[in-house]
């Protein structure tokens, strides 16, 4: 028992034991042009997407905009409302359900590749990397006592890191707050409450983030890390050290008596999360693919065919057939039936709601004409971003017609409470209380259009 806890502990303190900042050494490969890649579409649609315009009823606005204030989400041409939450519901399921399919097919290709923690730390390091220098030359730098050097190259990083985190908070808030209307008021100091503390907390969020917890991010806080082995199997791909080939290590620079790993170290050095691949898939291993690109460059240099690190499965470095995944086709599965459960409901989106309400002060009325009126208020909502001339009718009792005015304009965006009356023959065989329906559509355009049930009182 008393052996049993001393190991749990010493698991305990292996996992969490500090191991100080980690400085990756800079490699060139594949992989890493990849990842930079990534970095770059990334980065270009975020700082790039909330400064596109689109013309919408009349006049240019921002094309991708959450309008908090007046509760709906301009995304190009379409325009959600709170109501429209399924398809908000249906979008997050639809990119869990593709992360869950990747990870069972490659292991943390997102972590690696395009997770907001891994981008944003590779800016950060690379920005690291251009004022302090290399690997080596920033682990001296830490290692110094304080001088005037390492003050104003420290100085220098972390403001350089400010302000990359400061343009990234105004960037966001700027997809709340038009980006065109944010900047002048933030140059005027004239910045609503909740637009200034989004912007001190998402830019100290990014600078803390990025600049300091790196990877222990990816080891310790994020959930993914933790659960992500449940979508594993002995077929999923992940990056990979061939034990059987590179095994016994044989010292670099001697030649035969050994595997094709000439114990180099260099896969450890350029790793980010500081992971020894050779010993096996780990908590902290992000996919990224780094140790590949280092691995390969050394294998070519020493004469050695490349993939002693590569992405390989279970079942590959065994040397045995891959077997059945009924997960994989479960995954599929789920993608294409909320993709397509998604397109169907913004397809049968309607743009319009009504409400009808019955005028509860007067049952009904009798005019000289012999017929029976009863009152109505119809809140009519258009969710369209262009105003629309909507026209009622109403049918279930014989006879039935509206009285007065039956099309009404309602702004974009906007409900309009409408009166209306329907008037009913007298001498009708029907009486008491009669289910009625009302029409709505916008002019003649039949998918617009909606019903509403209700009902008609006649004596």
């Amino acid at each position: 028992m008393g052996r049993s806890v001393s190991k749990v502990r010493e698991a305990k303190l292996e996992l969490y034991r500090k191991k100080g900042k980690i400085h990756a050494r800079a490699v060139a490969g594949r992989f890493n042009t990849l990842r930079w890649a990534l970095v770059w579409l990334t980065q270009v649609v975020f700082y790039g997407g909330c400064w596109l315009t689109w013309e919408g009823n009349g006049a240019l606005r921002q094309a991708v905009l959450f309008d908090i204030g007046r509760e709906k989400f301009h995304f190009f041409g379409l325009v959600l409302w709170p109501q429209d939450a399924l398809l908000l519901a249906l979008a997050l399921i639809l990119a869990a359900t593709a992360l869950f399919l990747v990870t069972a097919l490659a292991g943390r290709l997102f972590c690696g590749f395009a997770c907001p923690q891994t981008v944003y730390t590779t800016i950060f390091t690379w920005v690291e990397a251009k004022v302090e220098g290399d690997h080596l030359a920033r682990l001296e730098l830490d290692r110094s006592p304080m001088s005037a050097r390492k003050l104003l190259r420290k100085g220098v990083k972390h403001g350089l890191w400010l302000l990359i985190a400061a343009w990234t908070a105004i960037t966001f808030v700027g997809y709340f707050t038009p980006i065109r209307e944010l900047l002048p008021a933030l140059a005027a100091g004239d910045t609503g409450p909740w637009e200034s503390f989004w912007l001190i907390f998402y830019a100290l969020f990014t600078y803390v983030q990025a600049g300091f917890a790196r990877e222990a991010m990816c080891q310790h806080m994020c959930p993914y890390s933790r659960f992500q082995g449940v979508m594993f199997d002995r077929n999923t791909a992940t990056v990979s050290y061939d034990l059987r080939r590179g095994e016994p290590r044989r010292a670099r620079g001697k030649a035969g008596g050994g595997g094709d790993c000439v114990d180099c170290g260099i896969c450890v050095e350029v790793c980010p999360t500081g992971v020894d691949i050779r010993e096996g898939l780990q908590l902290g291993c992000i996919n990224c693919g780094l140790c590949i690109d280092a691995c390969d460059a050394v294998m070519t240099r020493v004469g050695t065919p490349t993939g002693l690190i590569r992405f390989a499965s279970e079942r590959e470095l065994a040397g045995t057939a891959p077997g059945r995944r009924p997960r994989l086709a479960v995954y599929g599965g789920l993608l294409l039936a909320v993709a397509a459960l998604g397109a169907w409901v913004l397809s049968q989106r309607s743009l319009l709601q009504v409400d009808v309400l019955r005028d509860r002060g007067a049952l009904l009325r009798e005019t000289s004409a012999g017929r029976i009126e009863n009152a109505y208020t119809l809140k009519l909502k258009n969710l369209d971003d262009a105003p629309r001339e909507f026209v009622v009718e109403a049918s279930g009792v014989p006879g039935l017609e509206v009285v007065g005015e039956r099309s009404f304009e309602v702004a974009a965006g906007s409900v309009r409470p409408v009166s209306l009356t329907l008037s009913a023959p007298g001498d009708t065989s029907f009486s008491g209380v009669r289910p009625i329906t009302f029409h709505i559509a916008a002019g003649d355009e039949a998918a617009r259009s909606v019903q509403e049930p209700s009902s008609f009182i006649l004596p």
